[in-house]
């Protein structure tokens, strides 16, 4: 049984223990704001258009700096970006705190602030993934990606849940404020990393710079493992991922109250409540040696959930009852699927590529994991408009199935790929 339990060996590297236990309380802290700018942008206009603004103002840092930030993790010492970065979140956060404490009531600076809070996130992200193969051991890296991502799905579930239970005694300047008090911990925890120097002895803007992007895309390119665990990623997120419809099902498909409510709130839970029940039994991950064809079966089992997520919200017929739990059920299994697919698409990408490179194909993941669920917003409500919430969903599971057999059979080469004794 002890197998089947999250493997914890990295916690055993104090440098990885500081950084994984002080981002516990960071990713709740961060939870609080994700919670808090949509309603407080909701609460000044009265208008969704402006919550649905705040995803653009997310995504364009999000993608430029995730890829420049890349190539800085390549350029300079990453403990040092680390430190940086994470300065300018807790920044972020102060003015965050700031403007809603004071009452200043803009909404175009809160949406300037979550744009520049999203920047230096996009910095900090791909620079951490980076960092970690330089920490750990390579036989070690499944299991610590299986640990990170149990923790930020726990903050994704455990944040949203506490800020809704905080407001009926704080006001929304207080949940700013705790994420800026949380920023400190692992700010504290990267001082404490040692040095990271760049593996590259290149200089100038050429280490930093466009042209250093445009490398990392050209290798992308012509590695092909590397490229296709982008590719099936995409299909998975772009076809698959339902969250869009969450409103209009909790309504129309299980007879939740237009405004949200419990139903909505189970729904929207859901795939996070699987990714930490994933994360908390991946004791088996590390002894998994064909990391590709684990990938193409995480993500066949994701599209098949989400196939039955839709179609139980089909012959739901606005009735919350049985049909509802086996719902959320797919939507859980579903969620434990996506951390095996993300825990070993992490790996391949530490391992496979150089670590001169390692950071912009950390910015180039980060801009995939963001964009990719965006565009799936997009698409799944256009086709709910078109045809209808059931056939979005489940037609997007049956897609995500198709898509990516297609693409292990086209590709076998990403099938065939297992960890070699020079990646560990």
């Amino acid at each position: 049984m002890a197998r089947l339990f999250a493997d914890t060996t990295p916690l055993r590297t104090k440098d990885f223990a500081r950084l994984w236990w002080a981002g516990i309380p960071t990713v709740i802290g961060a939870g609080l704001t994700l919670f808090a700018v949509p309603v407080q942008l909701y609460a000044l206009t009265q208008n969704s258009a402006y919550v649905g603004l705040a995803g653009l103002f997310a995504l364009v840092p999000l993608v430029v700096f995730g890829l420049w930030g890349g190539a800085l993790a390549d350029a300079m010492d990453r403990r040092t970006l680390l430190i940086i970065a994470s300065c300018g979140l807790a920044v972020a956060s102060v003015f965050l705190w700031l403007q809603a404490a004071l009452h200043l009531n803009n909404v175009w600076l809160v949406l300037c602030l979550l744009a520049f809070q999203q920047a230096f996130y996009a910095v900090n992200s791909p620079t951490r993934a980076a960092a970690i193969p330089r920490i750990l051991p390579g036989e070690q890296l499944p299991a610590a990606n299986a640990l990170n991502m149990t923790v930020t799905q726990f903050g994704s579930i455990v944040g949203p849940l506490l800020a809704g239970i905080m407001l009926h005694w704080v006001d929304l300047s207080t949940l700013y404020l705790i994420d800026a008090v949380t920023c400190a911990l692992p700010i504290w925890a990267t001082f404490r990393l040692g040095r990271i120097p760049p593996s590259s002895t290149e200089s100038g803007s050429a280490r930093w710079g466009f042209g250093a992007v445009l490398e990392g895309f050209r290798y992308l390119a012509g590695n092909t493992v590397v490229l296709m665990s982008f590719v099936v990623d995409l299909i998975a997120m772009i076809f698959g991922m339902p969250r869009a419809l969450f409103p209009q099902m909790a309504h129309e498909s299980f007879g939740g109250p237009i405004e949200g409510g419990s139903t909505m709130a189970l729904l929207a839970a859901a795939i996070s409540i699987g990714a930490v029940a994933g994360g908390v039994f991946s004791g088996w991950l590390p002894r998994i040696q064909r990391q590709g064809l684990a990938v193409v079966i995480a993500i066949v089992v994701w599209g098949v959930a989400m196939t039955g997520f839709g179609v139980a919200s089909g012959f739901a017929a606005g009735r919350v009852g049985t049909l509802l739990w086996v719902a959320l059920g797919c939507l859980v299994v579903g969620g434990a699927a996506d951390m095996v697919s993300s825990a070993f698409r992490n790996t391949i990408l530490q391992q496979a590529a150089s670590d001169e490179l390692r950071g912009r194909l950390q910015g180039v993941f980060i801009v995939v994991v963001a964009g990719g669920p965006r565009v799936a917003d997009t698409l799944h409500g256009a086709a709910a408009a078109a045809v209808g919430t059931t056939v979005a969903a489940a037609g997007g599971g049956v897609l995500v199935v198709v898509g990516v057999i297609i693409a292990a059979v086209v590709v076998p080469a990403f099938v065939r790929y297992r960890v070699t004794a020079s990646a560990t």
